[in-house]
């Protein structure tokens, strides 16, 4: 019975993991969000949250991670007022998503 203590640990360790990553893009792939190109956001997996320290508001966008740069025209409103991040899979992005500013 103790053997198999391990294997069950981690089993739902693996489970809470992958049900806590399918909750955060939960929204965007219910919500039916498309770019403005027509494409889907994402399928499951596809998206992923972006640390506010690692997004600069610019004159005319975001800048994030320091290297890619995204117009205010093509950021959606973040739900849950985080930065979110849609990937092709090439890895090139499909969305953004952003919280509203603050007023």
């Amino acid at each position: 019975m103790f053997r198999s203590l391990p294997r069950l640990a981690l089993v739902f360790a693996f489970l809470f993991v992958a049900l806590d990553t399918s909750a955060h893009d939960h929204w965007i792939f219910g919500g039916g969000y498309r770019n403005a190109a027509g494409e889907w956001c994402c399928g499951e997996g596809d998206c992923f949250m972006i640390p506010k320290d690692q997004v600069r508001m610019t004159g005319d966008g975001y800048l994030i991670f320091g290297a890619e740069k995204i117009p205010f025209t093509e950021a959606q409103p973040s739900p849950d007022g985080a930065f979110w991040r849609c990937k092709r899979p090439d890895g090139s992005r499909r969305c953004f998503f952003a919280p509203p500013p603050a007023t």
